[in-house]
Formats: C-alpha cells, sequence, structure tokens
C-alpha cells in the first residue's frame, strides 16, 4: 500500500503583513495531485493543521476543500491530527459528518474514534491514542499509533499528574502498551504525532522562527528510541524542515512544511513522503519535493538601483530586503522601491560603516542653535552620521509648528 505523509499545513498563515492564502490554496491543489498521481491509499496530516485556534473563514473553508478532495468523498481514508496551533475542540468538532467523507480527525491525545464503516474501507478497532482500520482492495489491516499534540495541561489530563515523569518516558510507556496490544507483524503499524522529536544525543534541532515552542529545555524532549519496535513508519508533526530523525530501517520523518513560512527556511524546498509498505517489512519512502508558492529570499544590495532592478527581475518572490548606503533612505527611494515589487515584507536600511568610535565626552553648549543642538544629537545616536536634507526638513516643520 501507498502512504502520503504532510503536515505543518498552517492554513490562514501570514507573513508579517502579507496573506499566503493564495499560495495555500496552490500548494493543497498540488498534494491534492501528488497523492492522485501516486494513487496513494491513505492520508496522513501530522497537525497545525490552522495557523491560529480561532482560524479565518477563508481558510476553513480551504481546509475541509481540500480534506474531501484527498478522500476522494470517502474512497480514501484521510486521518489529521492537532497540532500545537490547533484547538483540538474545533478539529474534533465536525468528525460525525467529516467521518462519512472518510476523514479522521483527532483532536485530543487519546481520543478513541468510534468504529465505522464507508464502501471502501472501515474502522475495525480503535482504543486510546489507537485505531485500526482495513482497506477493502488491501488483504491486510493498518494500525495507527496516534498522538496529537498536547499542552502541559492536557498532558495531566491524559497522562496523569506524575511530574517527575518526563514525556519521554510517559510516551514511550504508553505507545509500547499499545503496540504490544495491537501491532503484530501480520499488519502495517504507524506512528503519527505532533512534538518535538530528535536522535538521542544529537544536536537540537531548531525550532522554526516565529512558531510556538514546544520543547522547554529537555524534559520536553522525545527521543527516537522510544519508538515501539513494531512501528514501520513514523508521521511527524511540528519542525518545518524534512528531516529523518529515525534510520533508513524505520524512519521517522518530520515531512516538512508546504510552503516556506520564515525568513529562516529561505531557501529550502518542501516536501510530502511517499510511503510504500507491506506488514514485517522495511517500508520504502519517497520525499516528493512541491513547487508551488513564492520563494522567500534575503537580499542586500548598496544601490537603490540595483535593488530595484533585481525586483522588477524577480517579481514572484517574498523580500526582506537590506539596503546598505551612506546615507539615510530617503522617501522617494523607499517609494521606488516599493513601487517596484509587491512582496517586499521587510525593508531594513543600513548605515555603512557604523563602527562604534572611541567615546569623545564634550560638554554640551546648550546655547547653540536649534538646528545644530539637533544635529550633535542625532550624529551621537546614529554613528557620527549626519541628518539628511530630508531629516532637517522635517526638524524645521516640527520646530516651526
Amino acid at each position: 500500500m501507498k502512504i502520503l505523509h504532510t503536515a505543518y499545513w498552517h492554513l490562514g498563515k501570514r507573513l508579517d503583513h502579507f496573506s499566503r492564502l493564495e499560495e495555500q490554496k496552490l500548494i493543497m491543489d498540488e498534494i491534492v495531485q501528488i497523492a492522485d498521481e501516486q494513487n496513494v491509499d491513505l492520508v496522513l496530516i501530522a497537525g497545525d493543521l490552522f495557523d491560529t485556534f480561532n482560524p479565518s473563514v477563508e481558510a476553513v473553508e480551504l481546509f475541509y476543500k481540500t480534506l474531501k478532495r484527498l478522500a476522494k468523498n470517502g474512497q480514501r481514508p484521510v486521518v489529521a491530527i492537532g497540532g500545537n496551533h490547533d484547538s483540538p475542540d474545533r478539529i474534533d468538532a465536525p468528525d460525525p459528518l467529516a467521518r462519512e467523507c472518510g476523514i479522521i480527525l483527532i483532536g485530543h491525545p487519546n481520543a478513541v474514534i468510534s468504529p465505522f464503516a464507508l464502501e471502501t474501507f472501515k474502522i475495525t478497532h480503535s482504543d486510546e491514542g489507537f485505531l485500526e482500520m482495513k482497506l477493502n482492495h488491501v488483504s491486510y489491516p493498518i494500525r495507527i499509533v496516534h498522538t496529537a499534540y498536547a499542552n502541559e495541561i492536557r498532558l495531566k489530563q491524559f497522562f496523569g499528574e506524575e511530574k517527575e515523569k518526563e514525556l519521554n518516558r510517559v510516551l514511550q510507556e504508553k505507545w509500547g502498551q499499545i503496540a504490544n496490544l495491537y501491532c503484530d507483524e501480520k499488519g502495517v503499524n504507524l506512528l503519527m504525532a505532533h512534538l518535538y522529536m530528535n536522535k538521542r544525543g544529537a544536536g537540537l534541532l531548531e525550532e522554526p522562527e516565529g512558531e510556538k515552542p514546544i520543547k522547554i529545555g529537555n524534559a520536553d524532549m522525545v527521543y527516537s528510541d522510544g519508538i515501539p519496535a513494531q512501528i514501520q513508519y513514523s508521521a511527524l508533526g511540528h519542525l518545518h524542515g524534512y528531516n529523518n530523525v529515525g534510520t533508513t530501517e524505520k524512519p521517522v520523518v518530520y515531512s516538512s512544511s508546504p510552503l516556506c513560512y520564515s525568513f529562516s527556511e529561505a531557501g529550502q524546498t518542501k516536501y510530502v513522503s511517499i510511503i510504500e509498505a507491506v506488514p514485517n517489512q522495511p517500508v520504502q519512502f519517497e520525499a516528493i519535493p512541491l513547487k508551488n508558492g513564492r520563494a522567500l529570499v534575503r537580499k542586500t544590495f548598496d544601490k537603490v538601483e540595483s535593488a530595484v532592478e533585481w525586483l522588477r527581475d524577480n517579481p514572484y518572490t517574498l523580500v526582506e530586503l537590506t539596503i546598505e548606503s551612506d546615507t539615510f533612505l530617503k522617501a522617494e527611494d523607499r517609494k521606488l522601491i516599493y513601487q517596484s515589487h509587491d512582496g517586499i515584507i521587510h525593508l531594513i536600511p543600513k548605515i555603512k560603516n557604523q563602527m562604534k568610535e572611541d567615546l569623545v565626552y564634550k560638554e554640551i553648549n546648550l546655547n547653540q542653535d536649534m538646528k545644530d543642538l539637533f544635529k550633535d544629537y542625532f550624529k551621537s545616536k546614529n554613528a557620527n552620521q549626519e541628518p539628511n536634507d530630508e531629516i532637517m526638513d522635517l526638524f524645521n516643520e516640527i520646530l516651526n509648528a
């Protein structure tokens, strides 16, 4: 059987003031197209479905339309769990209707999915944090150990009050109990979770810039060696870059976000993961690159003309633009830059040679002309840089008001 693993859709997310919704529509179309072209039997979405607990109407509409297309109106099962950006109650709310479309939504850890049957597949068994399904055209069952994101309150509610037990031990024990009960070698055994996981002894993986952190010290660290041996593939959510923190034989994969969502991700290729699995054998998996969406670019220029030329030559980008110059940007320069491109997220003026000189203390002559006093003050705050004519005109306007 074939499985598509994706995560961190962050539908409704903005980059500063800039909406990404049109790009998200394109990338959702691409994911649906890949699922159809690859003829996958199952889709896993490992959390961060939305960007906020209260997403916009447009983001919610895009989410349900995409799930319905992925599920092919009930022909293909789709399993989606909540992440740290999602409201678990919002994820769970449409479950009775979603199930009729072949969509299984899991907002809370330890959720129990009521068994049901559709024309092409059925949920044959469920327990806390576990479900088993059977596809009509596949001779063996698929088992999924699932753990939606759990904040501290939900951890206490669902996993108990044992504060001395770090999350790693709690989950290892829980997953082990489930796997020993239900995950034998006669079916395909999967795990999907939204959490911070890494190889034991490996360097820390950076959480994305602007992401709500879920790793606080080592207490929230979950190690990949805690995954039960029966699990053939682990579909993770949270980190935005593609990464296998397991092994080739037992992959533990962050599939990556579908778009670059911060400038720390500039230049990254984004992926979905396609898995081929049979019982009691190592899976085969492949990262399929995604092509849609505007590239995030950090660029630095020392001339406004050069920046404008590059911006006009690269219109389908989102840009963090730094201009290094000998003086401050004039209003007409800013206007020209913004008129040249509709995707400038940040414009950062940087004065050259802003090396701090040796401090020279001198007595301030308070009897000097107000304009000269302002110039001295301005130079003291801006690495001895003289204010330009535009700044002096503004100062004169204020002074004479």
